[in-house]
């Protein structure tokens, strides 16, 4: 059996992509996808995504991290998907599909980039240390100074495995403070285990982790990554983070064919 894929990055966070319209791939084989996601034995990327049709949106997106189990939403591979879909002439440049979380809107902007609507946040825990909030994806959000000497891989797992967070998982997120409306983070991703280049989820998170700290009176966040620049909008009124919005690059990489 073949499939034929498409490698797309958001910002540097990289995805396969397989147009399933027949609804053949195997879901459940979890080791072949995360061969397939292996950066020496086989394609190499942070997730696989798996799109088929839907009788009442654009499409349903199906999500993998790297360790081949079904993650949360991913707002880079989200924004991927729909790339592809409006690059292959299959929708037009404003559509709605469905996410394990959902239903989310999104649309073209202008030159490969992409924007993604993501649900209310109503919640936030905050204690001394760092903050904790839901974006479609659990994220720990910790403020620091020196943001380019972190080991993330390492930092990140110690938190990702404490015995708060073992169980579900969470991801990490360090966060610099640049700038008035401007901020850069590093992310330690759960389904990776290691450091990403960059997170859609994570860049709102922290985003709003900087509004809802009093660091910043703006609704219009600028997120530096190591991959690339994303950036995040919202209204905040009566106390939840509405009309939630992401925006940034993504591009196609290259194509090819997977023999199952």
């Amino acid at each position: 059996m073949e499939f034929e894929f498409q490698k797309y990055h958001g910002a540097g966070n990289d995805f396969i992509l397989i147009n399933d319209q027949s609804e053949k791939f195997p879901f459940k084989n979890s080791d072949r996808i995360r061969s397939l996601c292996d950066r020496k034995f086989g394609i190499g990327a942070d997730g696989l995504i798996v799109i088929r049709n839907h009788d009442k949106f654009d499409f349903e997106m199906f999500y993998f991290n790297s360790d081949g189990k079904q993650g949360s939403l991913c707002g880079n591979g989200s924004r991927c998907a729909v790339a592809y879909r409006v690059k292959e002439g299959l929708m037009k440049n404003r559509v709605i599909f469905k996410a394990i979380d959902g239903i989310h809107s999104a649309k073209a902007e202008s030159n490969n980039i992409f924007s993604l609507s993501l649900k209310d946040v109503k919640k936030i825990e905050h204690d001394k240390s760092a903050l904790f909030l839901d974006t479609g994806s659990p994220h720990y959000v910790k403020l620091v100074e020196n943001l380019d000497d972190i080991n993330v891989r390492v930092e990140g797992s110690l938190i990702r495995n404490s015995d708060k967070y073992k169980k579900q998982g969470v991801n990490v997120n360090f966060v610099k403070i640049v700038g008035s409306s401007q901020i850069k983070i590093r992310t330690y991703e759960r389904g990776v285990e290691d450091e990403t280049l960059s997170c859609g989820t994570g860049s709102v998170a922290s985003s709003i982790a900087f509004h809802f700290l009093k660091l910043t009176e703006s609704n219009k966040i600028k997120v530096e990554t190591n991959g690339g620049i994303l950036e995040v909008e919202f209204n905040f009124m009566s106390d939840i983070y509405r009309d939630i919005c992401l925006k940034g690059p993504a591009e196609e990489v290259f194509s090819g064919k997977i023999k199952w």
